[in-house]
């Protein structure tokens, strides 16, 4: 028998007041998370590939950061969401080519959005992009975010329940 303590299954909803969190188990307890996320998120995205991924972020970008540099690569990285615990990812390299300074910009989304709603895929595209920008968690960086989806912190928080919904879907052994 295991002694180790499970796994919160609010893991991903740390600091959102307990009253919400009250309305999330509740929810859980009664098997209607998964339900309403499939009723308020029916649409999925085409954006299988990272040929597409690329084009998807490149076009975000254009629209709304005409002004930041370019980026080198963007894919689906599927050791994202395991090992650094994190959705997504932007790295700047910078190198010397010919006495200057070039920097290659990178953003890396972690695989399990390749089958999550569109939204998601739009709210974790548009938070890496404002970390082009804004590298903090800070006032100007959810602005930036802001302007690119303006339900960015709607969008934000029913990923996180998406994420729990996964990971509750994966312990009972179904598949959604």
């Amino acid at each position: 028998m295991s002694t180790a303590a499970p796994a919160s299954p609010l893991r991903y909803l740390g600091g959102y007041p307990e009253p919400l969190l009250a309305q999330v188990r509740e929810l859980i307890e009664t098997e209607r998370l998964g339900p309403m996320l499939a009723r308020r998120y029916p649409e999925p995205h085409q954006v299988r590939t990272d040929r597409a991924l690329f084009d998807y972020v490149d076009e975000l970008k254009s629209r709304h950061m005409r002004n930041a540099g370019p980026l080198a690569k963007v894919h689906y990285d599927n050791k994202l969401h395991v090992i650094r615990n994190a959705l997504g990812t932007h790295t700047a390299v910078s190198r010397v080519q010919g006495g200057r300074l070039v920097a290659k910009r990178e953003i890396r989304v972690a695989t399990l959005f390749r089958d999550a709603p569109a939204a998601f895929l739009r709210m974790i595209v548009v938070h890496e992009l404002a970390h082009l920008k804004q590298r903090e968690h800070d006032k100007a960086f959810y602005a930036l975010c802001t302007h690119m989806e303006p339900d960015y912190h709607q969008l934000e928080f029913d990923t996180r329940l998406y994420l729990t919904q996964l990971e509750l879907a994966a312990g009972s052994g179904d598949a959604g």
